[in-house]
């Protein structure tokens, strides 16, 4: 079997248990009373929000946990593994449909944003709070009787939090309305890209599998290994924001499936901080007169000076020093680690396997 059937095979395989999941919440839906066309207006919005992505978050729950089981999951485990995956993906959908909002935007996935359907509109808010909750119902059915149960209501909850603190501070950094470039900087982006993307992308769906697998905390900070996944993970994940952020530029969008709107949306990226921690006094003057703005003209000025200031040379030897320093961190980890009989312990495959997916990445 080819790379690409192996893939395409998981992702069916994975995407067959969300209808079983959906039809669970309509059926505790309808149990608590309610009327149909409210049944009706939740399959819509778990429909049109919850599948339909690329599916990596999910999925890596499910990757992880078989890297460190090391062998093929039984059916149990696999739903269980699969069930935590689509808990991401709920909260994904539940960060999407609001962000949305917040940003006024058109399209996502191809189709037009949830809020933008006939009759939806702010009623999106409500929906969007209902897929959040849809995550502790799913795991109150199917974990409140494992020892681990408590630990992640904690991990939801303290990661859902993280992120909403990053969205706060990319919203009053860089709203689409208001161009400040002097909000602007490296620092910032690298704050906004670890809390808005790094810790409910990577670390999440890693420490979902490792408490479904048994790997207990140690007794202190440098001994437990939810620390050590934790420091490997939120790289890893602040190195796939930059690459986003510079194929957003550089990209076609033959290539990444989408137009780069990144500059005319005054986002706080990685190319256009790494322009100004460069820039002479006048290509700041040229970056403060055309970023932000909504006219091709401008977005064009700003592309060729970051041709002239060279970003493509810089992303590669961001790009070279990030996979050093995060294969680094890896090879902190034990290459053969002991384990007791039957226990289950962090093993470099599992961020090898990120790290991989992602170097050199061209969409």
């Amino acid at each position: 079997m080819s790379k690409a059937d192996a893939k395409a095979q998981k992702r069916a395989k994975f995407e067959a248990v969300f209808p079983v999941l959906r039809d669970e919440l309509l059926a505790h839906f309808a149990a608590e009373g309610m009327p149909e066309d409210a049944k009706k207006w939740y399959t819509k919005n778990l429909d049109y929000n919850v599948p339909g992505g690329k599916l990596n978050r999910g999925l890596s729950v499910v990757d992880t946990v078989e890297i460190l089981k090391g062998r093929t999951l039984t059916e149990d485990e696999y739903f269980k593994a699969a069930l935590l995956g689509w808990c991401v993906e709920l909260l994904q959908a539940f960060f999407l449909v609001s962000d949305d909002m917040m940003d006024q935007s058109v399209t996502r996935r191809g189709q037009p944003c949830y809020y933008r359907l006939d009759s939806v509109n702010y009623i999106a808010i409500n929906d969007s709070f209902m897929l959040e909750m849809a995550i502790y119902h799913l795991i109150k059915t199917h974990f409140r009787s494992e020892s681990y149960y408590v630990n992640l209501l904690e991990l939801f909850h303290e990661i859902t939090y993280k992120t909403e603190m990053g969205q706060l501070i990319d919203l009053i950094t860089a709203p689409e309305d208001h161009v400040d470039l002097s909000k602007f900087s490296l620092e910032k982006h690298k704050l906004i890209v670890i809390y808005k993307t790094a810790f409910y992308s990577f670390y999440l769906p890693v420490a979902l599998a490792m408490y479904m697998c048994g790997i207990q905390h140690g007794p202190a900070p440098s001994s437990d290994p939810y620390e050590l996944a934790r420091s490997i993970l939120i790289p890893l994940g602040e190195y796939f924001q930059v690459q986003d952020d510079f194929l957003d530029f550089a990209g076609t969008p033959e290539q990444i499936g989408k137009i780069g709107t990144d500059i005319i949306d005054n986002k706080c990226s990685w190319c256009v901080n790494t322009a100004l921690a460069q820039a002479t006094p006048a290509q700041r003057a040229v970056l403060d007169a055309n970023y932000g703005r909504k006219d091709a003209a401008a977005e064009a000025r700003i592309k060729a000076l970051y041709e002239e200031i060279g970003v493509r040379k810089l992303y590669e030897e961001y790009e070279e020093a990030a996979y050093k320093r995060i294969m680094g961190l890896i090879e902190t980890i034990p290459a053969q680690p002991t384990a007791k009989q039957g226990e289950v312990v962090l093993q470099r495959a599992v961020f090898k396997s990120f790290l991989d997916k992602i170097y050199k990445r061209q969409k």
